[in-house]
């Protein structure tokens, strides 16, 4: 990190995302550009979506802390059900894959999502038969054959 931070859910800049009439917020606390080794964002999910898509990574591990709401985390073993206070580890590989939802119709899923930050990196959306790989110098998602 290039200098301490302190910064509020509530009140941190975010950047919404849409995909496929999903909608959920990104708000940097450690972005990819200011680290070497982590990268920590708030991420809220609004009711009935998820964040991101059904996903495993080569190289980085991921720790989602809840702050509110309840998810449900797909995972290679099922689902997984998360409230508040929870934390949830994901190890790189298959063995790793999860995407999370928003389990309420009413209430906003917000948690911390820290990741280790190796570069590069390959992540992997079975769903889709895709990889996303990105470096110091490229950025891509790409068809898997």
């Amino acid at each position: 990190m290039k200098e301490l931070a302190v910064k509020n859910y509530r009140t941190a800049e975010g950047q919404k995302i849409s995909q496929d009439g999903n909608e959920f917020t990104v708000k940097p606390i450690v972005a990819q550009a200011d680290v070497n080794q982590c990268r920590v964002n708030f991420v809220e999910v609004e009711p009935g979506s998820f964040a991101y898509g059904y996903h495993y990574h080569e190289t980085d591990e991921e720790v989602f802390y809840i702050i509110s709401g309840t998810g449900i985390v797909r995972t290679i073993n099922g689902d997984v059900t998360v409230k508040a206070g929870d934390a949830i580890t994901f190890p790189v590989g298959p063995e790793g894959a999860h995407v999370i939802r928003n389990g309420s119709d009413t209430e906003k899923l917000v948690y911390i999502d820290f990741d280790t930050n190796n570069l590069p990196e390959i992540v992997h959306f079975p769903d889709t038969n895709q990889v996303m790989a990105y470096g110091k110098f490229s950025n891509g998602i790409y068809d898997k054959k």
